[in-house]
């Protein structure tokens, strides 16, 4: 008896670190950090606790979330859990883009090429110049006046 509950336990174990794999990458743009978790449990995809749609209402900006996953065919196949913080819309949707293409390529390297082709996996390091004194932007002086 004492043999055959082990051997349950390990297979339940088994079963539970085969689900609970996962693959984790971070993606960042302007402001904005998404932490990226891929699992291939049951589909969906959650950010920040919510569903893509109560998340982004644009759809330019759902397009942009889910380009990786539509460029590997993996669109239905795999769990997305996402956490992201700071900057704006854009920047988190473009934030969770690039840590999802990292994530599948941890999944499996041979998607490293076609993510590489498409410029998913390239970090777009441009972000917002600071304001200088004595001007009211980073490079917009007050108005020059005569009198």
């Amino acid at each position: 008896m004492v043999t055959k509950q082990s051997k349950e336990q390990k297979e339940t174990k088994e079963l539970k670190e085969k689900t609970l794999q996962y693959y984790e990458a971070v993606g960042r743009r302007k402001s904005s950090v998404a932490r990226v978790r891929i699992s291939q449990a049951n589909p969906s995809l959650t950010i920040n606790n919510k569903t893509l749609e109560e998340y982004f209402a644009d759809p330019v900006l759902k397009e942009k979330v889910l380009k990786p996953l539509k460029e590997t065919n993996l669109e239905k196949k795999l769990s997305v859990s996402v956490q992201v913080k700071g900057g704006g819309t854009t920047g988190q949707a473009e934030a969770i883009s690039l840590g999802l293409s990292r994530s599948l390529v941890l999944l499996d390297e041979k998607l490293r090429t076609s993510l590489r082709q498409k410029g998913l996996l390239t970090r777009d390091s441009r972000v917002v110049e600071r304001k200088k004194y004595g001007l009211k932007k980073a490079r917009r002086a007050p108005q020059w006046q005569k009198r």
